[in-house]
């Protein structure tokens, strides 16, 4: 260690890590055989011998890969060179003795680029108020010198910059930037940009000059509103044979485009106890006051939703728009089908790896989720749609009181978990089923229901217990149940509830996130149901696009 150096800390450094090098060299891709997510991996090093020698700049190839010319064959990152404050700010770390005080590995960050994700958030939102003769505040952001030398910044530390902190202030605090009345508070996907570029080193163009632009405001318009789920609704009604719950049965069925099977398990309606007894072990309070509850008959999935039967919806060979729609829709070309949006190409095999064939399909948001009920729907003629927590509960207890729907079986013969399950899902149906024939309602995957999660679930539902749906109001959190291959056993009992959360997606590199991916949730899956009434077509339209239009 140079003592003459001044010690750098590893935080400013780890963000550099993750948006620069664990792409090609963390857990999921060691390029070279280099691990640089980890300090024993960057120690370790790979074909080439140590990445890191702490102390000495000159043989720690993570700093001097990043120093060679920009054409040079083996400069890293290859696509994007590091600017020369962070090179500096690296080989400052190496030479004070590359403190690395975190045992996690890194987790892959997107690379904030400022052209692309900053200047337009700075140019909507900030340059209006903080340009010309007399910016607000006397803080000019129309070019870098004058950003960093109004002390608004602070390379590699979001946290010491108002540029960031005031975007995150209270909606009815004064900081807040921009006001209430001004388009405050930013989307949280504004505001992490943000805090991500900060961190990585507030890389600005020195000659770029930033003007005022208008704000981009609303969804994009689509094919995909109200007027296709008429026309959806419309071939539902012409459709749907079945009138009364005496008339309902078990089926069989196959997507119709891709012939993937699936089967579905007839519910008769009735009243059960919702929410767990204050005297069982392991209860949250989140889980009641238990409250009687009601439900219409409907069917549900006997299984959940496998690759076979997702992945087509996912992958398609159509150009799309960030909200999914084709790009080359044609009324007079494509059905109604075509209609529905389908989810942009992912930035990663989505099964990490796991398993396709016969395995649950996983990590697709709620709003993915939902479409996939509507493309199904647009294609058999029958609605689907995810369960609400009441239907699903419901069809998890399948008549029974006790914690689990098998009374006191033992959990390995009903389930998957974190003590059987081997760190990764498992194919669909291997386990018993529960009382009413429903594969690995327990465990496996956890699974997307309709509802807002909110902890006050059961005070809410206490005025209209018959078929209780609490509407999402916003994107987070959207509520799960049934537990998953990587929980303990008490998270998979009947009553256990959880709610999404934006860490869900924190490593998707894409910007703005995408609204189809959950990169961070390999647990969450989903099963379908078919209410025996048909809804309306408003009803219809908010089940499948209750996410739509909201900031991911």
């Amino acid at each position: 260690m140079n003592s003459q150096e001044p010690v750098v800390d590893f935080a400013p450094v780890q963000p550099l890590l993750a948006s620069a090098c664990v792409h090609c060299h963390g857990e999921k891709e060691a390029e070279g055989e280099l691990r640089l997510d980890t300090l024993a991996g960057a120690l370790a090093g790979g074909a080439s011998g140590p990445a890191l020698v702490p102390g000495n700049p000159t043989d720690s190839t993570l700093l001097t890969s990043t120093m060679l010319a920009h054409d040079d064959a083996d400069i890293m990152p290859p696509d994007e060179p590091l600017d020369p404050s962070q090179i500096e700010l690296l080989r400052k770390w190496v030479a004070s003795g590359a403190k690395w005080d975190s045992d996690k590995p890194i987790k892959i960050q997107p690379r904030i680029d400022f052209v692309k994700n900053i200047q337009p958030i700075l140019e909507q939102q900030c340059v209006s108020c903080h340009s010309g003769d007399d910016p607000e505040g006397g803080l000019d952001l129309t070019t870098r010198e004058m950003a960093f030398d109004s002390g608004a910044i602070t390379a590699f530390d979001a946290a010491d910059s108002s540029l960031y902190t005031t975007t995150v202030a209270g909606k009815n605090d004064d900081s807040l930037m921009p006001p209430k009345n001004s388009g405050g508070p930013l989307p949280s996907s504004m505001t992490k940009t943000l805090r991500m570029w900060i961190d990585q080193g507030a890389i600005w163009p020195a000659d770029l000059k930033l003007e005022k632009k208008a704000k981009e405001v609303g969804p994009q318009v689509t094919v995909d509103d109200i007027e296709l789920v008429a026309q959806i609704h419309a071939k539902i009604l012409a459709t749907s044979k079945v009138e009364s719950e005496a008339d309902m049965a078990d089926y069989k069925s196959a997507v119709p485009l891709t012939k993937a099977p699936f089967q579905m398990v007839a519910i008769k309606g009735g009243t059960f106890l919702m929410g767990s007894p204050e005297d069982e072990k392991f209860r949250s309070p989140i889980e009641g006051p238990q409250t009687k509850v009601s439900v219409d008959p409907f069917w549900i999935g006997k299984y959940e939703v496998t690759w076979d039967e997702y992945e087509p919806f996912m992958i398609t060979e159509a150009s799309r728009e960030k909200h999914g729609a084709r790009k080359d829709y044609d009324a007079n070309v494509h059905t109604i089908v075509d209609g529905v949006s389908q989810p942009t190409p992912p930035y990663t095999e989505m099964s990490f790896g796991m398993g396709q064939l016969g395995y649950p399909a996983i990590s697709m948001t709620q709003h993915a989720a939902n479409k996939y009920c509507q493309w199904l729907s647009a294609q058999t003629g029958h609605f689907y749609r995810l369960p609400t927590e009441a239907e699903w509960e419901y069809a998890c207890r399948a008549g029974t009181t006790t914690p689990y729907s098998f009374g006191n079986g033992q959990l390995a013969d009903y389930a998957w978990y974190s003590a059987n399950s081997k760190e990764k899902y498992q194919k669909i149906g291997l386990k018993k089923p529960n009382p009413w024939g429903l594969f690995d309602i327990h465990g496996n995957v956890r699974e997307w229901t309709a509802d807002k999660f909110t902890e006050n679930y059961f005070e809410l539902i206490q005025d209209n217990p018959s078929n209780p749906y609490v509407k999402p109001s916003k994107l987070y959190p959207r509520s799960a149940r049934g537990g998953g291959w990587a929980d303990e056993f008490d998270q998979l009992r009947s009553a256990a509830r959880v709610g999404s959360d934006e860490a869900w997606k924190e490593t998707d590199p894409q910007l703005p996130q995408s609204i189809w991916y959950h990169t961070d949730a390999p647990w969450i899956g989903f099963r379908v149901i078919r209410p025996l009434k048909v809804p309306s077509v408003e009803e219809m339209y908010f089940y499948w696009n209750s996410a739509s239009g909201m900031r991911y």
